[in-house]
């Protein structure tokens, strides 16, 4: 019996939403756990109560391992800082399966047992080369994005392409190395490792820490006339819930903010915050025993590519994520907009969305802290007289429409230049921020001479397997001009990201009207 059974008949198979489960492409409010609360535990514990059970070998045969990445192709990783040091990503992934009793126990219909699980969770954590900052950045479950090519490596089905699909639908295309592959198609990073783990460990986590504090700004109780809800029951103020308590804070969306799965978002971020900090406040628990069922438990649930597939490769992990100040951590929701189509469907905000992904491609703290230096490559430009550059037009964006011949005139500037092979591509290109694209190594001088000449930040040259020479798109910054605008980088993540920041302690979520007692 699931946890909300009170809020519905058993086996109704019903989302806390009033949607039928199991329904294809549709709604699965409520059932979202905190999955990456499982990855938090797998992610810190390790760093300090798992350290003395390195022995146990046993561990290691617990853990799950899947292919890295099941598409056809991969960005290269960022080219090392000064002191020779690279940036870390990790994917981190829930799954919705009920493919285990236990699972199916914490929630949802027995119709799910045996269908291709979604990443209804979906956070990319970046961990700046220098270790002194961290970002995060969730993935709406209902965001519509383009998936590639996957092949299943179990058989070796081949998933075709999609142009737009519900982003939590990539992993049932061949595993969770499908989802990796979209990430890296929709930001053009690079992905290291990813963590993903299904429903089992939060009640158990949050108990043997002592529960999670966590805040509302009134009286909040998640339910609705209809039955609908987590059922969740707090008075106004913080509270450490755990147990079932803490299951219903991570499901809840009716009740907080506006009642979707965006304040449903921000709600974990303000949980995943909280568990770290108490993690690191109380670094050893104890209890022997109960730091051993803990890491049974974590290593059972967690799936990971095979670099991550030893707990002494998670434990390394851990030491490197918890060389970032707590204060330096900021965690954010990728902007989004209601998709034309389907007001239940989201689209990423292209210039704010842009800007939030570009942030973290080029290695630039959300917080406002030290940005990205930029760094020549060894390999040396051709003379400008003999590249060839590809120019795209990529002004036009949501709500703007493009600047006519705008890729001529920067031909044009280009030309004037000394790039005499410069020419026009009229491939497509919309909603970008103005980058320099190069398919290999090989031609990375040639792309940076290109964007010196004009004026463009080094950070914005990168390698792209969709190109097939030196291509610069202008994007929706460079609609006028021949030289690029010199206006401040972003100080920080923009404001539609909803940033939360790892240090703050008294963040309180706002309850939605007509959810109070």
């Amino acid at each position: 019996m699931t946890l909300d059974a009170q809020a519905r008949p058993e086996g109704t198979g019903r989302h806390d939403d009033g949607t039928e489960e199991g329904t294809s492409g549709g709604p699965r409010r409520g059932r979202r756990i905190l999955r990456w609360s499982a990855l938090t535990l797998a992610a810190l514990v390790f760093g300090g109560a798992v350290a003395g059970y390195l022995y146990y070998e046993h561990l290691n045969a617990n853990i799950t391992k899947a292919r890295l990445n099941l598409g056809d192709s991969t960005p290269p990783r960022a080219a090392p800082n000064a002191a020779g040091q690279t940036p870390l990503n990790i994917l981190l992934l829930g799954s919705d399966s009920r493919n285990t009793a236990a699972d199916l126990k914490l929630g949802g219909s027995r119709a799910d047992v045996g269908r291709p699980p979604l990443a209804d969770v979906q956070m990319l954590l970046h961990v700046s080369a220098d270790r002194g900052d961290m970002s995060v950045v969730s993935l709406p479950r209902d965001t519509m994005i383009p998936i590639p090519e996957c092949t299943d490596p179990d058989g070796g089905k081949v998933y075709g392409a999609l142009d737009l699909a519900m982003a939590n639908e990539s992993l049932g295309r061949g595993g969770p190395g499908c989802t990796v592959a979209t990430w890296e198609k929709l930001t053009g990073i690079h992905i290291d490792h990813f963590m993903m783990v299904d429903f089992s460990g939060v009640v158990s986590m949050a108990d043997a820490i002592g529960g999670v504090p966590v805040c509302v700004k009134e009286n909040v109780w998640s339910h609705t006339s209809e039955g609908h809800g987590s059922g969740l029951k707090l008075k106004a103020g913080t509270t450490y819930v755990k147990g079932k308590q803490a299951l219903q804070w991570l499901r809840t969306r009716y009740g907080f903010e506006d009642g979707t799965d965006i304040g449903r978002t921000h709600a974990q971020h303000m949980y995943m915050s909280a568990m770290v900090r108490q993690l690191r406040e109380n670094a050893t628990l104890g209890n022997p025993a109960a730091m051993r069922r803990l890491a049974e438990t974590a290593t059972k649930a967690l799936t990971v590519d095979e670099g991550l597939g030893t707990v002494k490769e998670l434990y390394d992990l851990s030491t490197e994520l918890q060389k970032v100040p707590t204060e330096r951590i900021t965690m954010t929701t990728l902007p989004t907009v209601q998709w034309a189509q389907d007001h239940n469907r989201l689209v990423p905000a292209a210039e704010d969305a842009d800007q939030l992904i570009s942030m973290v491609r080029t290695d630039t703290p959300l917080d406002g802290g030290a940005g990205p230096k930029e760094q020549l490559s060894d390999d040396p430009a051709a003379p400008a007289g003999a590249l060839a550059v590809q120019v795209r037009d990529g002004t036009g964006t949501t709500t703007r429409a493009p600047v006519p011949h705008r890729a001529d005139a920067v031909v044009r500037a280009l030309r004037d230049k000394g790039f005499t092979e410069a020419a026009v591509d009229t491939t497509a290109a919309t909603g970008t921020t103005t980058t320099v694209l190069y398919p290999d190594h090989h031609l990375e001088g040639d792309a940076q001479a290109v964007a010196q000449a004009l004026g463009i930040p080094l950070p914005q040259v990168r390698p792209s397997a969709d190109v097939k020479g030196v291509t610069l798109t202008v994007g929706a910054d460079w609609r006028t001009g021949g030289s690029y605008p010199k206006p401040a980088a972003p100080a920080k993540a923009p404001e539609s990201a909803a940033v939360l920041n790892g240090g703050k302690t008294d963040a309180c979520m706002p309850v939605q009207p007509g959810f109070t007692w």
